[in-house]
C-alpha cells in the first residue's frame, strides 16, 4: 500500500517540476538571449560544416557510385578497411605521419610555452608588443605563401640558405629532394607559423598569476630562474595539461596544404603521410569510399589518443578535459 501510494506523489512530484524547470529555462534565455544570438553562428557553423557531413560516413561500407548515390551503392562492410590495413605502404604512411606529429608535438609544443615566459619577463612594454605583433604574423599567412617560401630559401640556386652556406665554403644543397631533410623543415616551419598564435593561451594564463607571490618569492631571494619554476609553470600548468592533452590528440592529424605543397615524388620516404596518400586515392583516383575510410580509421585512433592522455593526466593530476 505504501508504495502504491508513493507512486502517485512522485508522478505529481515529476509534474509540478516541469513547469518549474521550463520557466527557469526562459528566464535563462531572457536573461542571456543576447549571447546565444552571439553563439548562434558558431553552432550553425558546427552542425552544418561537422555534424551534418557525418551522415556521408556511411560510404566507408559501401562501395559508392557517384551516379547511383549513397543509397543506392551496394554494401561492401569493411572491405576499405581490410583494403587500407593489408596495404603495402600501411606501415611506411603510418610511420610518416606518427613521427611527423610527434616531432611537432616534442619540439613544437613547448616553443609557445619558453616565449610566453620569456616575454612575461620582458618589463619594457613596447620591445614586449613589437615581439608579440612580430611572432602573430606568420599564423596570418597561407600556407602556400609559406610552403613557396620555404622552397625560396632552401632552392640550390640562388637561395637565401644556400648563399649562406656558399659563403661557408659548403656546396650547394638540394634540402626539398633529401628525405631525411623533409621532417626537420617542416617542424621548423610549423614552429615559426604558429609560435606566437599558440602564445596567446600562455600570456592568457599568466594574467591570473597573482604578482604578489613574485614580490614574496623576490624578497626570499628567489632568483628569476627559480621564480620562473616554482610561481610561473605552477600558475599556467592547467593551461598547459589541457593543451598537451588536445595536441596529442592531434598527433596524427598533420595538415594536408602544407606537406602536399613542400613534398614532391624524391621524398616519399618520409613526406608521403595519411593525407596526403587519401587525396590520391580518394580525389585523384576518385575512390571516395576507400579514402573516407582511411580517414575515419585515423579519425578513430586520434579519439583513443585523446581519450588516453585525458584518462592518464586525470590519474595523476587535477587536470582533464573530462
Amino acid at each position: 500500500m505504501g508504495q502504491a501510494n508513493a507512486l502517485p506523489e512522485t508522478t505529481a512530484g515529476r509534474n509540478r517540476e516541469r513547469p518549474q524547470l521550463r520557466e527557469r529555462v526562459m528566464k535563462i534565455w531572457r536573461r542571456n538571449k543576447l549571447l546565444w544570438l552571439l553563439f548562434l553562428p558558431c553552432l550553425l557553423y558546427y552542425l552544418i560544416f561537422k555534424y551534418l557531413p557525418m551522415f556521408g560516413l556511411v560510404i566507408t561500407f559501401k562501395d559508392y557510385n557517384l551516379f547511383k548515390g549513397i543509397w543506392a551503392s551496394s554494401w561492401v562492410g569493411f572491405k576499405y578497411y581490410r583494403m587500407f590495413l593489408e596495404n603495402p605502404d600501411f606501415l611506411l604512411l603510418m610511420k610518416n605521419t606518427f613521427l611527423l606529429g610527434l616531432y611537432r608535438l616534442v619540439f613544437g609544443f613547448p616553443a609557445p610555452i619558453l616565449l610566453a615566459i620569456l616575454l612575461n619577463e620582458v618589463r619594457k612594454a613596447s620591445f614586449k608588443r613589437l615581439v608579440q605583433t612580430v611572432s602573430y604574423l606568420p599564423h596570418f599567412i597561407s600556407n602556400v605563401i609559406v610552403a613557396s617560401m620555404v622552397i625560396m630559401f632552401l632552392s640550390p640556386t640562388g637561395g637565401l640558405i644556400n648563399n649562406l652556406l656558399g659563403g661557408l665554403g659548403i656546396g650547394p644543397v638540394n634540402f626539398m629532394n633529401e628525405p631525411g631533410f623533409f621532417r626537420i623543415i617542416y617542424v621548423l616551419s610549423e614552429i615559426w607559423q604558429h609560435i606566437g598564435w599558440e602564445t596567446i593561451i600562455y600570456l592568457a594564463a599568466l594574467t591570473a598569476i597573482d604578482p604578489q607571490l613574485y614580490e614574496a618569492a623576490e624578497m626570499d631571494g628567489a632568483g628569476r630562474l627559480r621564480r620562473i619554476w616554482h610561481i610561473t609553470l605552477p600558475g599556467i600548468s592547467p593551461a598547459i595539461v589541457i593543451t598537451l592533452i588536445l595536441n596529442i590528440g592531434q598527433v596524427l592529424e598533420i595538415g594536408f596544404e602544407k606537406v602536399f605543397l613542400m613534398q614532391n615524388p624524391a621524398i616519399y620516404e618520409t613526406a608521403d603521410i595519411i593525407s596526403t596518400y587519401v587525396y590520391r586515392v580518394g580525389m585523384q583516383q576518385g575512390n571516395f569510399s576507400y579514402g573516407a575510410s582511411i580517414d575515419l580509421f585515423m579519425g578513430v585512433i586520434s579519439l583513443v589518443f585523446i581519450y588516453s592522455a585525458n584518462w592518464i593526466s586525470r590519474r595523476i593530476s587535477e587536470t582533464s578535459l573530462w
